[in-house]
């Protein structure tokens, strides 16, 4: 999606003007009222996209120190995710509603979808599950796409500062790595 007579920045700028979260602010004005972690999930039965915002909510002290807003970007309605934040503790968290995964596929992000079936097979989404998530988060019935792939954007001044793109569901990002 190429803009013609724009640079990659300033394509991005309009990007993140465009994307609203769930109160109405434009993630671009969040960007420049602080740096973003933006956090991508895949779908709300995922018990490792549960296990991100468990995550998110356990360093949200973190985050406030080092002056990091985390903002989500989630596939199901704005009803069922205020349940899961809500549970987390997250029930402020800014959140970005995109049912159909238009911010996941814009070329600034560009986050892949997958047979969710390999997953099932996958030894290190099943080593994942054993390690605690699957008894700490549950699993549920795919709430949104089950392809589409997570990821992590750190955003600082408008500009995407670094990215982490998921290889496999259960990944484990080193989120205050990502920030520092």
């Amino acid at each position: 999606m190429t803009i013609p007579g724009t640079n990659h920045a300033e394509q991005l700028v309009e990007t993140l003007s465009s994307i609203r979260t769930e109160s109405g602010a434009s993630v671009l004005s969040l960007v420049e009222a602080s740096p973003v972690l933006l956090v991508f999930l895949r779908h709300f039965g995922c018990s490792f996209c549960r296990k991100a915002i468990g995550d998110v909510a356990e360093l949200a002290p973190e985050l406030a120190r080092r002056g990091v807003r985390p903002v989500f970007v989630h596939l199901g309605t704005p009803e069922i995710a205020k349940a899961h934040f809500d549970y987390y503790g997250l029930s402020d968290v800014e959140r970005v509603n995109d049912p159909g995964a238009t911010i996941y596929r814009h070329p600034a992000f560009a986050l892949a979808r997958v047979n969710p079936w390999w997953h099932l097979v996958n030894p290190v989404v099943w080593v994942g599950w054993l390690k605690g998530s699957l008894f700490k988060h549950g699993i549920g019935k795919i709430q949104g796409d089950g392809h589409q792939m997570p990821g992590l954007f750190y955003l600082k001044n408008a500009k995407i500062e670094r990215r982490y793109v998921y290889r496999t569901i259960a990944d484990e990002p080193d989120y205050l790595k990502l920030i520092a």
